[in-house]
């Protein structure tokens, strides 16, 4: 797909288009062809983004909610008008298959769409203090404001979703934001831009600065914004963490997901075709993509080779070709990581069953078993199309492996079970448990996000409006119940 235009793609600063300073060059990592020019802007763009949002905050908290929503619902309507233009540009910039960019569409057109609906509905609540003597004739009203202009960073690996999930949320609360998307992927967040402009939003209610990772610390020091939320690396959110101890910091951190297959589930071939799908999509890109597979022994000989004839069966290739599942990874040395990794497991003494090569930035679907524990491609996040088994005696084993991890974003569980999935959802040290299915669901609406090293706060449309936002109470007195 050949997108490149005559002059850089703007960006946005404080809802206007501008050309910048410099420029930033996009590539589609499965051939490296060249996609489109992006304009960086400079530091005095830069300066006047932050200034702006710090202006915009008492005027978009006192925009109407009905406002706002409108708003939030054009941008969801507009999203799906440009649905396939969306899709193909998704793929061009980040290299997934045309049919999970799509997907990723329809999911920013749902985000937006949530959050119109719940910009209507967000209030606060009524206390009644006379539950006690002291407190007779008084009534508290708590409402929630929001905590100042939201600084978002984003990934690469969904990169209109996951901006998507930090613009709507702040715009549905009344908190200015600025997006920083990855420079590998800045052009779904511009299109996004494009869109917002056209709802008469305040001026500095958003921007959108495509720059570059060195130039992100100057603006997580900024104390004009007291709200950082990223999603990327463990090591660089951390820091980022680390760089801003007195700011609301929402971090999301990816994991190493595991997905439990427990003796009584009866469908081995469906649960094999499940965790080889979602090992694989977005070429294992995502953060609660199956990396880890924990099989009881009384199924482990019928499950494994079905794992194998599911993983086999997905194909690579063109991420335009719509019978390919899994296309690139972010780039080749990403790739050469990816298989190093492998190759350090197998030397330790894992089996490979399937893949374990690359060509070019295209990573095969890979099949590891007897993984020890300490390698890289069980203990971190591997971010790349492979999936590593292990074999337990039963369910308690099954749960220690999962927890025996330094994250703890999702997991999912296949059991019938229904005294063992309560378990699972008690004992389980992460986010958010499956039943039934891969770790990888998700819904935008609910609560989502990690414990230990995948994360600190909750995305999720209004999850993500509670973290941006802190009660306020005020008392009335002599008020007769």
């Amino acid at each position: 797909m050949d997108t490149i235009t005559p002059e850089p793609r703007p960006a946005w600063i404080a809802g206007r288009a501008e050309q910048g300073t410099a420029t930033l060059d996009v590539h589609h990592p499965f051939d490296g062809s060249d996609v489109a020019t992006v304009a960086v802007p400079g530091p005095d763009q830069v300066e006047r983004a932050v200034a702006a949002a710090v202006a915009a905050v008492p005027v978009l908290r006192r925009t109407p909610a009905h406002v706002r929503a409108a708003a939030l619902e054009h941008t969801s309507k507009q999203l799906a008008a440009r649905a396939e233009e969306l899709a193909e540009l998704i793929t061009a910039e980040n290299g997934k298959p045309l049919k999970w960019a799509e997907a990723e569409v329809r999911r920013a057109v749902s985000v937006f769409r949530i959050a119109a609906e719940e910009a209507r509905r967000f209030s606060g609540d009524l206390q009644r203090l006379d539950t006690d003597a002291a407190g007779e004739n008084r009534l508290a009203m708590v409402r929630r404001v929001p905590r100042g202009p939201v600084l978002g960073i984003a990934p690469f690996n969904f990169p209109l979703n996951l901006v998507a999930h930090k613009v709507a949320p702040a715009l549905a609360v009344g908190a200015p934001i600025i997006v920083k998307p990855a420079p590998r992927t800045p052009l779904s967040a511009l299109v996004l831009g494009e869109i917002l402009a056209e709802t008469g939003l305040p001026e500095g209610a958003f921007s959108v600065l495509p720059l570059g990772n060195e130039d992100t610390a100057k603006l997580v020091a900024d104390p004009r914004l007291p709200v950082v939320s990223f999603t990327g690396s463990g090591p660089v959110g951390w820091s980022l963490a680390d760089a801003a101890p007195r700011k609301h910091v929402v971090l999301e951190l990816g994991g190493n997901a595991a997905a439990v297959v427990l003796g009584d589930w009866a469908d081995l071939t469906g649960a094999a075709q499940r965790i080889a799908t979602f090992g694989n999509y977005q070429a294992g890109q995502s953060c609660i993509a199956v990396q880890r597979v924990i099989v009881e022994r009384s199924v482990a000989d019928e499950f494994i080779p079905a794992l194998a004839e599911a993983i086999a069966a997905q194909r690579t290739g063109d991420p335009y070709d719509s019978t390919v599942d899994v296309g690139p990874v972010v780039d080749e040395a990403a790739a050469e990581r990816i298989v190093a990794w492998v190759d350090e497991a197998v030397a330790a003494g894992a089996k490979l069953l399937a893949g374990g090569s690359r060509q070019g930035a295209t990573v095969e679907p890979t099949l590891l078993t007897s993984v020890p524990a300490d390698t890289k491609a069980w203990s971190e996040e591997i971010f790349g199309p492979v999936l590593a088994v292990s074999v337990v005696e039963n369910a308690d084993e099954a749960f220690a492996a999962v927890n025996a991890s330094a994250y703890g974003l999702q997991a999912g569980v296949f059991t019938r079970d229904v005294r063992l999935a309560f378990r699972a959802s008690a004992e389980l040290e992460v986010g958010g448990v499956i039943i039934g299915d891969v770790p990888s669901y998700r819904a935008d609406q609910m609560p989502y996000g990690g414990v230990k090293g995948s994360g600190v706060g909750r995305e999720g449309v209004l999850a993500a409006m509670h973290d941006l936002t802190e009660e306020r109470v005020t008392v009335f007195a002599g008020i007769d119940l």
